[in-house]
């Protein structure tokens, strides 16, 4: 799967990108119709802990999920956003299934 990383006002570290695109890659197998996803990356200026934003679109055929996520660190944000997208995969393809 093509997956897109933006990282708003900041560069973006190697292992992270990786760690990114190994949790997308395993969504295919809940869904294999899976076009690619784009991966947004934005840190807050606040004095909050949990200052680190992630969004994720993932394009299938026909629809498109969004997912966003405020965490501590950036890999535990798209850890919760995975599993999001894992139930929300498994929903559109059982959805697919009893159409056809």
């Amino acid at each position: 799967m093509k997956v897109s990383v933006h990282a708003v006002n900041f560069s973006v570290d190697r292992k992270l990108v990786d760690f990114i695109q190994e949790r997308m890659d395993k969504l295919e197998k809940y869904y294999d119709k899976i076009v690619s996803s784009d991966v947004f990356l934005k840190v807050e200026n606040t004095s909050d802990k949990e200052n680190k934003f992630v969004e994720i679109i993932v394009n299938v055929p026909g629809d498109d999920f969004i997912v966003k996520k405020q965490c501590r660190t950036f890999e535990e944000a798209v850890d919760l956003i995975a599993e999001s997208l894992e139930r929300l995969l498994v929903k559109r393809k059982e959805k697919t299934k009893s159409t056809v």
